[in-house]
């Protein structure tokens, strides 16, 4: 159960734009779409893929890392990793079991098969995106348990865009789409509870002082 009492006294310790702004990002924060990265090499490109999601209201990030294990790269990132969601899978498979599990179409975006372009994208479902490596693509393993085929329009000579620049074109079309729907794609009250004390915890540097400070009083 989380304490609504203890959220109210830590965003005492913030500033009022801050706790303005944390308010009215949360009403932009959505679980209805995810985005998975595979085995990505180049650290950047994971890292701004993590910033995209974040500028387009995704809260969940998954990063698969079989055999690419990197930090993120936070100059790139831009603090995005902060107010994201990161899961970590050593396995693309066990992550596509998680995503399963709780409800969400496996998406691969890929330009070489004909199943949907982006414009015809049905956001209704519960979707997560999986952005695969830069020069392989996504693996058999994703290509096989996916339900949708997804791709961007392109009509010049070069085949494929940059991973974390698919994402932004990716992110930034549905989400709008999505928005002009009657679907419930907010998080739930109680999710923005626990990202309101996530954010504090993130934000406040003497959280730890404050938390015993609030327990002794109780």
């Amino acid at each position: 159960m989380i304490d609504i009492k203890l959220i109210e006294h830590l965003e005492t310790y913030l500033t009022e734009n801050r706790l303005e702004r944390f308010h009215k990002v949360l009403e932009g924060r959505t679980k209805h779409f995810t985005v998975a990265t595979e085995d990505v090499y180049q650290l950047h490109n994971t890292s701004a893929v993590i910033r995209s999601c974040d500028v387009f209201g995704i809260q969940e990030v998954s990063i698969v890392e079989e055999t690419n294990t990197k930090r993120i790269d936070r100059e790139i990132a831009m603090g995005a990793q902060k107010w994201v969601d990161l899961n970590r899978y050593q396995s693309v498979k066990e992550c596509i079991k998680d995503l399963k599990k709780q409800g969400y179409q496996i998406v691969a975006t890929t330009p070489h098969t004909d199943d949907c372009e982006l414009h015809d994208f049905d956001v209704t479902k519960k979707s997560c995106f999986f952005f695969g490596r830069e020069t392989e693509g996504l693996s058999e393993a994703v290509l096989k348990e996916a339900d949708v085929f997804m791709k961007i329009p392109m009509v010049g000579f070069t085949e494929s865009l940059n991973i974390s620049v698919s994402a932004a074109i990716t992110l930034q079309h549905v989400t709008t789409k999505l928005k002009k729907t009657d679907i419930e794609w907010r998080l739930t009250e109680e999710e923005k509870l626990e990202k309101r004390l996530d954010w504090c915890k993130k934000t406040i540097k003497s959280y730890g002082e404050i938390i015993e400070r609030y327990h002794e009083k109780e």
